[in-house]
């Protein structure tokens, strides 16, 4: 660990400055130099089992903090698409077209897009629980302000901040399970994040549509998804605990410096500065990095931003075949998405099913990651998601057709949906740990514009080409996305090992675990590249993170 009492003999060396310090008044200057080494002050994990290192934390005490944020990214995803059911009634009350009030929907889903570029890069500054908490309170606030909305403006707006908040646990739980669990486990865990992702949009409309058929109205879908908001604020609060290796070490540093009065104890990650140009050119646009500089970032958010955007298409399309083609009432048209809903859990069984096969490969290569190995069970989805995308372009119009073909099609296509989804977030979390929330602030960025934008042409687009052919047209494309894991499969590691964020040598991997705080082997490297006016060519740098 580090040294309370430093030995004499190890003088720490002081660069040479021509600058005149002067502390206080009276020409006070600088107090005689440190009788000790630079790294005798630092603070940094005592061991394995040290519990600064949430890995190391009992199961049950993971678990309890996988819930609560788990249960942070239902409420998040869950606002997002409760809204569907009152398109209607907000079109009579307030006088707009449909089209128009479908807008509800999409701002809150464009709010997704925005908001992941701030809270990611924060989480990577100052822990997981504070931007989660406080977003999570301004997101509850927003949704009580939607649910009284007076006029159709403020409705638009309030969904639109609400969703900018929501984002947060999108952006920041995969990095906290990343904090959580090692790479054995990961698997699983994001299986259930990636779960609560699409399970929140599929039942929200049921809840919503019976909702707002009921006596209590459209207003009630924003209460109920504001009080499950205040419910998770209050988890969040109380039970969540930071997982943030950096933030914990801070911390732990912090209170030692108070207990000794010793002020030179303190974590690496301290002796960063920052000023407004370094959190705006390396945390903030580090998402944008990502997306636009790495190949396999850009691609696999492309194919995921596919996906899901005929998530909230199918918002759209399963009223259209279910209560317009067939006559069904609108609150029972809903149920049919219980069949998704059933896809997603199959998917995930599936996802879970290769983990003992990764683990074997994981410890085969001395526990170093093997990102393409996750590419396996989406190699699986992205044969499915065609094949069940056709099965309700051709089962869903035909009234002598019964409605439980189309609604099992959603089996098929849930389970490509999920496994594509989250093995494309493992592969990036895998292949681009150190930056892992940054990654999927990049993937969440793009794929929000995809998810905001499709419901918007659904009803015209299955009206003009009807349900056959534009079921089809998306069948193609999901056939044109589907090579994508097989071809990341043979070339990805290639990839990677031309990439400035995932490292894929032995040397570079221990490197990244030893320096978690972010720093490029410590203040030192960082100097010596602004000297030379370079950037690192392997990991990320310390202000990358």
């Amino acid at each position: 660990m580090f040294d309370l009492h430093p030995h004499p003999s190890q003088p720490a060396q002081r660069t040479p400055t021509k600058i005149d310090f002067k502390l206080g008044p009276d020409g006070k200057g600088l107090p005689p130099a440190l009788t000790a080494s630079h790294d005798d002050y630092l603070v940094d994990l005592t061991g394995d089992d040290d519990p600064a290192n949430a890995k190391s934390w009992p199961l049950r005490r993971k678990l309890r903090n996988a819930a609560v944020l788990g249960f942070d990214t239902l409420v998040a995803s869950w606002g997002s698409s409760v809204y569907s059911a009152a398109v209607q009634p907000v079109s009579k009350e307030f006088h707009v077209g449909t089209v128009v009030s479908l807008l509800g929907l999409t701002l809150y889903i464009c709010g997704f897009a925005t908001g992941p570029l701030a809270f990611a890069p924060l989480s990577e500054m100052y822990g997981r629980k504070l931007p989660i908490t406080g977003a999570c309170f301004v997101f509850t606030c927003f949704m009580f302000a939607a649910a009284t909305a007076k006029d159709f403006q403020t409705l638009m707006l309030t969904r639109f901040f609400a969703g900018v908040f929501a984002s947060c646990p999108l952006a920041v739980v995969g990095g906290a399970f990343a904090d959580l669990f090692g790479n054995e486990t990961r698997g699983i865990a994001i299986a259930a994040f990636s779960s609560l992702v699409f399970i929140g949009p599929f039942i929200s409309p049921i809840v919503g549509a019976f909702i707002t058929e009921s006596y209590l109205g459209w207003r009630w879908t924003e209460y109920i998804t504001g009080i499950m908001g205040a419910l998770a604020f209050v988890l969040d609060l109380f039970i969540l605990e930071e997982t943030y290796e950096k933030t914990l070490l801070q911390r732990r540093a912090a209170y030692f410096r108070t207990e000794t009065q010793n002020f030179a104890i303190h974590h690496i990650s301290e002796e960063e500065v920052l000023d407004i140009k370094d959190i705006f050119n390396t945390h903030l646009s580090l998402p944008l990095k990502l997306l636009f500089l790495e190949p396999i970032v850009f691609l696999i958010t492309i194919y995921t931003a596919f996906i899901y955007g005929i998530l909230y298409l199918f918002l759209e399309a399963y009223p259209i075949v279910f209560a317009e083609k067939r006559g069904i009432n609108e609150a029972v048209a809903t149920l049919p998405y219980l069949g998704l809903i059933v896809g997603v859990i199959v998917g995930s069984a599936i996802v879970i099913g290769f983990e003992p096969r990764y683990n074997r490969k994981l410890r085969a290569n001395n526990n170093i990651p093997v990102p393409e190995q996750r590419l396996l069970p989406m190699m699986i989805g992205a044969v499915l998601f065609p094949i069940g995308l056709f099965w309700f372009a051709w089962t869903g119009n035909y009234a002598d057709i019964h409605w439980i073909a189309p609604t099992l099609s959603g089996v098929v296509t849930g389970a490509g949906i999920l496994t594509i989804f989250l093995q494309a977030l493992n592969y990036i979390i895998d292949a681009y740990l150190m930056v892992a929330a940054s990654a999927i602030a990049a993937n969440t960025f793009l794929r929000s514009f995809f998810g905001a934008g499709f419901p918007l042409f659904a009803t015209q687009m299955f009206d003009y080409l009807g349900v056959e052919w534009a079921g089809s047209l998306l069948g193609f494309l999901g056939l044109a996305f589907m090579p994508i894991p097989f071809l990341f499969y043979i070339f990805g590691e290639r990839l990677r090992k031309h990439s400035s964020y995932a490292p894929t040598d032995f040397g570079k991997k221990k490197d990244d675990e030893e320096n978690r705080d972010g720093t490029l082997g410590g203040v030192e490297e960082r100097k010596s590249e602004e000297q030379t006016g370079g950037e690192s060519g392997g990991s990320s740098t310390a202000l990358d993170v």
